[in-house]
């Protein structure tokens, strides 16, 4: 299996962290610089990551999170932890958006609907995956829980949001930053 993506990206992260000490080849890419052809050659949706896995090539973490729970026989997600996962995906989409607009110049704190929206849609759903925190449907580390793990880091490192509001949520990272592979997988080492 060869998993293509960037070693700064929270839904690369995710996958690097399911597959744990699985046997892969990891291709970190400059998606936005010198590698940008390279992803055009391997996924024309231009997302990571990206699984190549014998005849298969796969476009999505979420896809790819699917595969490799079939393929590794993970237990499958209840409907709940799709919805996690739908919140959870929401906030990082928003969060993406705003941090490349921000790259680019723009001012994504202006009064501007689709920035508004966006906000908004991280606010509601942050509160939300804060209180199914605090009831403990992230209490064990399983595929939701290391995708609201990878969220918070990302979103702190790229100071996109302030978490002190919502204490269940730092809490939960807290308690899986020694988890395997959460420190080697860590955004911050590719800066």
């Amino acid at each position: 299996m060869k998993l293509i993506g960037s070693s700064t990206s929270p839904f690369v992260r995710r996958i690097r962290l399911l597959l744990g000490g699985s046997d892969y080849e990891f291709a970190s890419l400059d998606i936005y610089g010198a590698d940008r052809d390279e992803l055009r050659r391997n996924n024309p949706a231009l997302k990571v990551p990206m699984l190549i896995d014998d005849a298969h090539s796969i476009y999505d973490s979420r896809v790819i999170a699917r595969y490799l729970s079939q393929k590794m026989g993970f237990a499958a997600l209840s409907w709940e932890q799709e919805n996690q996962l739908t919140l959870i995906d929401a906030v990082n989409d928003s969060m993406v958006t705003i941090a490349l607009s921000k790259k680019s110049g723009l001012a994504t704190d202006s009064d501007i609907m689709f920035y508004g929206l966006q906000h908004e849609r991280i606010e509601r759903s942050i509160d939300a995956l804060s209180d199914m925190a605090a009831a403990g449907a992230f209490d064990d580390w399983h595929y939701p829980s290391i995708c609201l793990y990878c969220l918070i880091d990302w979103a702190e490192m790229r100071e996109l949001f302030d978490f002190s509001d919502h204490a269940p949520l730092l809490e939960l990272k807290d308690r899986f930053k020694d988890k395997p592979m959460v420190g080697e997988t860590d955004p911050r080492q590719a800066l």
